[in-house]
């Protein structure tokens, strides 16, 4: 489906009413949280060296994580970033006229952000953690005649973290241990091969207890520029939504010989522009990591989960595999907006993909979400 957008100036009267008339809806789902999960190199761990701090001092290394998350923020604010701003605003907002006691808050979820199959891992279990303890925290969103609902929204290979937990909280036992073996290098000490990284053992004792809260949420998926990576399972098709920046006046949105959408050739001056949308979502296609270093465990691990994760992928070289373009994914429902923000300053809008995190764009992005989830 191709969406016309409408901005609107962050902060104004109609900014706030906006964003508060389009999630009226969320309460009446009952939506319980919203979750913000940022893309690859927005996170806290740049290297993968602070991963590896936290087996041995923990305490040193989240200090150390927070403080490389908000040099981050500092410098590149909204540009492919969801910033503190942006949490407090909508929060604000969706809970300005409510119609119950209970707020909806809103949370910044950080991963180490780097661009592999581990470190994607790595962010879905830790995020699957944090989802868990949201729903042992809060036993009020229970207390409602519908099931109580969690929104997650991913910008870029944010959603392929979010793909990752749909797919372990839809999987049976012996898919999930696999998963789990491949990633064993990763999460495990070299010698007692006990696991010693907090969040992967208690990802599993989660995810064997059928009872667990975290079973009675519902989670909407919201994915906005993620590349076509992973698959998502049958049951979250009718509940994940995707937004991807395209312009199907300079790139048709079907070309000859082609029977999927999106661009097909880089040409330098609209890569540079970001002439035909979202370039970097069609860059980060399957096959396109960047090998885990310097931890030999991360890079064995990666190795062991990437056979597994994309067993049937061919091998084929990057700039073919690019040149394959898709936009749309085969789950969920697929919205290409056209953010008119292209320009001359790649660094502005990162090759038509920092967009979506612009505040401007927050009252359309919950009118659709609301439209296409909750209508």
């Amino acid at each position: 489906m191709v969406a016309e957008p409408a901005s609107a100036t962050p902060g104004s009267d109609e900014y706030f009413r906006r964003i508060t008339e389009a999630t009226k809806s969320f309460h009446e789902r009952n939506v319980a949280a919203v979750f913000l999960v940022h893309g690859t190199f927005a996170g806290d761990d740049s290297f993968g060296l602070l991963t590896e701090l936290e087996r041995h001092v923990p305490r040193l290394a989240k200090h150390l994580q927070r403080t490389r998350k908000g040099v981050f923020d500092l410098f590149a604010q909204e540009t492919g970033n969801y910033t503190r701003r942006f949490e407090r605003e909508i929060e604000r907002a969706v809970n300005q006229q409510r119609n119950s006691k209970r707020t909806i808050p809103i949370r910044r979820f950080s991963w180490s952000g780097l661009n592999n199959h581990i470190a994607r891992a790595d962010g879905a279990v830790r995020l699957l953690v944090e989802l868990a303890k949201h729903a042992e925290e809060n036993p009020a969103a229970l207390d409602h005649p519908l099931p109580p609902r969690v929104q997650v929204w991913g910008h870029s290979h944010g959603g392929n973290v979010m793909a990752l937990i749909a797919n372990l909280l839809a999987a049976d036992e012996d898919m999930r241990q696999e998963f789990f073996t491949h990633s064993r290098r990763f999460c495990q000490s070299w010698l007692s091969r006990k696991i010693n990284l907090q969040s992967w053992h208690e990802a599993q004792k989660v995810l064997r207890n059928d009872k667990h809260p975290l079973r009675r949420l519902q989670i909407d998926y919201v994915t906005f520029g993620t590349p076509l990576r992973y698959a998502w399972p049958e049951e979250a098709n009718d509940r994940l939504v995707s937004f991807v920046n395209h312009r199907p006046k300079v790139t048709p949105l079907k070309q000859p010989g082609c029977d999927h959408l999106g661009p097909q050739k880089f040409r330098p001056w609209q890569l540079i522009t970001g002439a035909a949308g979202d370039y970097v979502q069609q860059i980060g296609i399957a096959g396109s990591n960047i090998p885990a270093f310097p931890s030999v465990r991360a890079m064995l691990a990666d190795w062991s989960l990437g056979r597994y994760l994309e067993a049937e992928l061919k091998r084929e070289f990057l700039l073919s595999r690019i040149h394959h373009g898709r936009r749309v994914a085969e789950s969920g429902t697929t919205l290409l907006i056209d953010y008119h923000d292209q320009g001359l300053a790649p660094w502005r809008h990162i090759l038509g993909h920092g967009t979506y995190t612009r505040r401007r764009w927050l009252p359309f992005h919950c009118e659709e979400v609301s439209r296409t989830l909750y209508s």
